[in-house]
């Protein structure tokens, strides 16, 4: 597939979906372009699609995803598409004999999750879905510090993703829908910095939440907030919002040694995270190894898909998939049950038979969004 000292052949790549996000996707495979060729891309909007091949230059264009598949036999196909289309998509690829890279969420419910992974084949194709976060060095730098209680024990944290979105944002007909999007900001916004929080403290042990909308014309929440203990001992506080004007990302860890804090909107790099020791630790050595990786690779879609194209050469699942691209989906449907039910959520306790398995909302939409005194038409 790559090519190698052996100058074996090239990724071949396609993209489905030529809106915003494919951009990312495009950025990635050109960093890698002695490595993966994009051949294709496919669109059901011909206008879109036509912009997008004419910007790109020397790729074929299709309006269906099943004949592309028949004519092109891609090695990787990202999508690119709404959530709502993902199962549907990343099965088929799955069964043509392509390896997928999906966009968050990576699908309206862990039904769908399963779905996926159950056709999946040994030794693959696998598909693994972008939570990009995990890959910038200074991630993978706190993560190991973390793990090795080089930070001491983790105590508290705090997970924020407050944005702002205006009524225009939500004029696209598929969003603000559960049927569509699947939730609101706890799912579409929130579950980047959600996942890498889990990526950084491990297990969770059980969650409660609450959600609204406040200000929104919507279906979906537009806010929601939960409190969550890991299996460490750790809490934290989650909040999601697209009502906040001062927008920011931000994930803030206190251990018994220091604090570590990441500030950012959509990305980060190594200067993003400060650490502040606790007042008893006055070694400096150990305080300047905290500070900072020696390399500075900022995080993107680029630092993801090294270690995709790695697996796909040992035909070993990759990072985001499986069992390990579910945690975070499987988070969302606790926070919405949680804030459905009133009560606390476990982790593991959304069965195939508990009605948040197959629809977020668990098929009860008006638990999870109790207004606010108006909303924006």
């Amino acid at each position: 597939m790559r090519t190698t000292s052996t100058n074996k052949p090239r990724t071949r790549a396609v993209i489905v979906g030529a809106g915003a996000v494919a951009a990312s996707h495009l950025t990635a495979f050109r960093a890698f372009g002695d490595e993966v060729e994009l051949v294709a891309a496919v669109d059901p909007d011909e206008s879109r699609l036509n912009t997008f091949c004419a910007r790109v230059g020397h790729v074929r264009g299709y309006t269906d995803l099943h004949k592309m598949l028949d004519a092109e036999r891609p090695d990787l196909v990202s999508i690119c598409t709404p959530p709502a289309l993902h199962v549907d998509q990343v099965v088929r690829v799955l069964r043509a004999g392509a390896w997928v890279w999906c966009e968050k969420p990576p699908c309206l419910s862990l039904a769908g999750y399963d779905e996926i992974v159950a056709a999946e084949s040994d030794r693959g194709p696998y598909a693994s879905f972008v939570f990009q976060h995990r890959f910038g060095s200074a991630a993978r730098h706190a993560r190991q510090l973390i793990a090795a209680r080089e930070l001491g024990r983790p105590l508290v944290a705090h997970c924020q993703t407050t944005w702002y979105r205006d009524a225009d944002y939500f004029a696209v007909p598929w969003r603000g829908r559960w049927e569509t999007e699947g939730g609101g900001p706890s799912i579409g916004h929130g579950v980047h910095q959600m996942d890498l929080m889990l990526h950084l403290l491990g297990p969770w042990t059980e969650v409660r939440a609450m959600t609204g909308r406040l200000v929104h014309d919507v279906e979906t929440e537009d806010v929601s907030t939960a409190l969550v203990r890991f299996d460490s001992g750790a809490m934290a506080t989650v909040v999601n919002s697209v009502v906040s004007p001062d927008e920011v990302s931000r994930i803030r860890l206190d251990c018994s040694d220091a604090t570590v804090e990441l500030t950012h909107l959509y990305g980060y790099g190594n200067e993003d995270w400060v650490y502040t020791p606790a007042p008893h630790v006055t070694d400096a050595t150990r305080v300047k190894h905290w500070r900072g990786p020696p390399e500075c690779e900022p995080s993107s879609h680029t630092a993801m898909l090294r270690h995709l194209l790695a697996a796909m050469d040992a035909g070993e699942r990759p990072v985001c998939s499986g069992a390990e691209g579910r945690a975070a989906l499987e988070f969302v449907a606790a926070l919405y049950k949680s804030a459905a039910t009133g009560l606390p959520v476990r982790s593991g306790e959304i069965d195939p038979q508990d009605p948040f398995y197959a629809l977020m909302h668990g098929d009860v939409p008006e638990r999870l969004t109790a207004a606010g005194e108006e909303t924006e038409a």
